[in-house]
């Protein structure tokens, strides 16, 4: 899952942001509405965490642009302004979901990885192919019973090739559904992480590389 957090409170938003990595997803950060409509435009995010008093461009605004433009992302506001009137309003404006502060972040999570399933077609919460089962709320792997312990991207990329069901994944799209946008587009990170998970998965090799184009699970 990838996940846009727009909180101007520095502190807060790296908080969140590190708190949502740590549950194997890839998060992008920024402090004021006008970059958030910049990396909107550039990144297709499953979730947009969205506070709404935001400097340069009002949170509603960038609610409803990210309404107008389409796409699948869906948006959870988050702010101290919880009365109803300011609850109704912000649904008004597009908003999928609206948590107040403060908050547990446990509840947020919940709320995210929610918005994150209703983002994508449905699917079941654990994936399994060739004897691999995939525990996404557990964040647990195991291979023909055996407990297989991967790193969070490890998590992410094998949760990628695992939805896409035998289809190819290219290694540009799993840099952008795995990472966040710091990430160098020129690193070998898909390639290592790949060779990892085959190590770690075992045999019968798992993961095929289809040559020029990316990779994907045989049955």
């Amino acid at each position: 899952m990838r996940v846009l957090v727009v909180e101007d409170e520095a502190m807060l938003a790296e908080a969140i942001a590190e708190g949502l990595r740590r549950r194997a997803m890839a998060v992008d950060v920024c402090g004021d509405g006008a970059s958030a409509l910049e990396l909107t435009a550039v990144h297709p995010y499953d979730v947009i965490v969205l506070d709404r008093d935001l400097p340069t461009v009002h949170g509603d605004d960038v609610c409803r642009a990210v309404l107008a433009a389409g796409g699948e992302s869906r948006v959870i506001m988050l702010t101290a302004a919880g009365d109803l009137a300011d609850r109704v309003q912000g649904f008004g404006v597009g908003a999928d979901d609206y948590l107040t502060k403060p908050f547990a972040f446990a509840e947020l999570v919940a709320r995210v990885q929610a918005l994150g399933r209703r983002a994508r077609a449905a699917v079941p919460p654990v994936l399994r192919r060739a004897g691999v089962e995939l525990d996404v709320p557990r964040h647990q792997v195991s291979r023909d019973g055996r407990f297989v312990s991967l790193s969070r991207k490890e998590f992410a990329v094998l949760e990628v090739l695992m939805r896409a069901d035998g289809s190819v994944v290219s290694a540009e799209e799993l840099l952008e559904k795995a990472w966040d946008s710091n990430v160098d587009p020129f690193t070998n990170a898909v390639r290592m992480a790949v060779m990892t998970l085959r190590r770690k998965l075992g045999s019968p090799p798992l993961i095929e590389t289809v040559a020029g184009v990316g990779y994907r699970l045989k049955d």
